[in-house]
C-alpha cells in the first residue's frame, strides 16, 4: 500500500480584483484550497475580506505582502514618490545595491498587517509576497523584526519560494523561473527558522501564464516529488476589467479556477495518492 503523500495549495492575490477574489471564494468554499493570500491594498479588500473570514474557516488565510502593485497604504515618499509601487524588477535592483528606505518599508509592512488584523481579526496564518518580493535581502529581515515586535514568531508560517535542485530538475516544470527564484530566497528559510517561523519544505507552481498551456498537464507536474511540507501556489480567479488593468495575467486565472473546480484536480490527486491539508497543520 502506497503511503499518501500530504501537500498545501494556496491561492494567491485574494483581494487584487472583485473576481479574483470571487473565484478563490468559489474555490475555497468548494474544499479544493487549504490556503489563501491575501493583497490588503486594494479598496476591496475590507468587504471581500470579511466574506473570506467567513467562507474560509478550514484554510489558512495570509498576508500576500505588496510592495510591487498599486499603491501602498501610507506615504512613502522615497520608495514610492509619485504614489505607486515600483516594479520589482527596480526592488530587487535598490535591494542588490542597498538602497531600499528600509524604514518606510517597515512602515508599510505595519500598515499592512493592520489593515488584515483589522478585517480578518486575527494574525495571518502565515505571511508570503506578491512577486516574492518577501525573501529579499532585507526585506526579510525587516518582516522577521515585525513579527517578533507583535510576538508572533511560532504563530505566523513563512513561504520559501525554494526549492532543491533535484525536485526543481525533476519535475521540468518551469525550471529556469524556478532556479532564479531559488536564488533570490537563499537562505531564507534558515534565515525563517533561526528567528523562530515555521516555513514550508517544498514548494511548486511556476507558470509561464502561457493560455495556449494546459493547466491539468502542469499541475501534474506540481504534485510530482513533494517535499515533506509542500506547498504548491496557485493564481485562480474571473476576469474583469480591473484585473485587466492591473496585471497582465488574466486568461490563465479562468483557467485554473475552472481545473480547481473540476473533477481532473480530484482524480489528480487521487492518482498520486495525495491529500490536502493546512500548511499550518502538515
Amino acid at each position: 500500500m502506497v503511503k499518501e503523500k500530504v501537500v498545501a495549495l494556496c491561492a494567491d492575490d485574494f483581494g487584487l480584483s472583485y473576481g479574483v477574489s470571487l473565484g478563490i471564494l468559489e474555490a475555497v468554499t468548494a474544499g479544493r484550497l487549504t490556503g489563501v493570500s491575501a493583497i490588503v491594498t486594494g479598496p476591496g479588500w475590507p468587504a471581500m475580506g470579511r466574506e473570506l473570514a467567513r467562507r474560509a474557516p478550514d484554510a489558512d488565510i495570509g498576508l500576500h505582502l505588496n510592495l510591487t502593485l498599486g499603491a501602498p497604504l501610507g506615504s512613502m515618499p522615497k520608495f514610492a514618490p509619485q504614489g505607486i509601487f515600483p516594479p520589482i524588477a527596480k526592488v530587487i535592483r535598490l535591494a542588490v545595491r542597498g538602497k531600499l528606505p528600509l524604514d518606510e518599508i517597515e512602515a508599510e509592512i505595519d500598515r499592512q498587517l493592520d489593515q488584515f488584523e483589522a478585517v480578518i481579526d486575527k494574525a495571518p496564518d502565515h505571511l508570503d509576497g506578491h512577486q516574492h518580493v518577501h525573501v529579499l535581502n532585507p526585506i526579510r529581515d525587516i518582516i522577521f523584526d515585525v513579527l517578533i515586535k507583535r510576538g508572533l514568531e511560532g504563530q505566523v508560517w513563512l513561504r520559501d519560494v525554494s526549492d532543491t535542485m533535484h525536485r526543481i530538475f525533476s519535475r521540468r516544470s518551469q525550471i529556469s523561473k524556478a532556479l532564479s527564484v531559488r536564488t533570490l530566497a537563499k537562505g531564507f528559510a534558515k534565515d525563517a527558522r533561526q528567528h523562530g517561523f515555521e516555513v514550508n519544505n517544498g514548494f511548486s507552481g511556476f507558470s509561464d501564464f502561457g493560455p495556449a498551456k494546459d493547466y491539468a498537464q502542469q499541475f501534474q507536474r506540481y504534485l510530482r516529488f513533494p517535499g515533506p511540507r509542500h506547498l504548491i501556489m496557485c493564481h485562480p480567479g474571473h476576469v474583469d476589467e480591473d484585473l485587466k488593468r492591473l496585471d497582465p495575467v488574466t486568461i490563465t486565472r479562468a483557467q485554473e479556477l475552472e481545473f480547481l473546480l473540476s473533477p481532473k484536480l480530484i482524480e489528480l490527486l487521487e492518482n498520486n495518492g495525495i491529500l490536502l491539508a493546512r500548511l499550518s497543520q502538515i
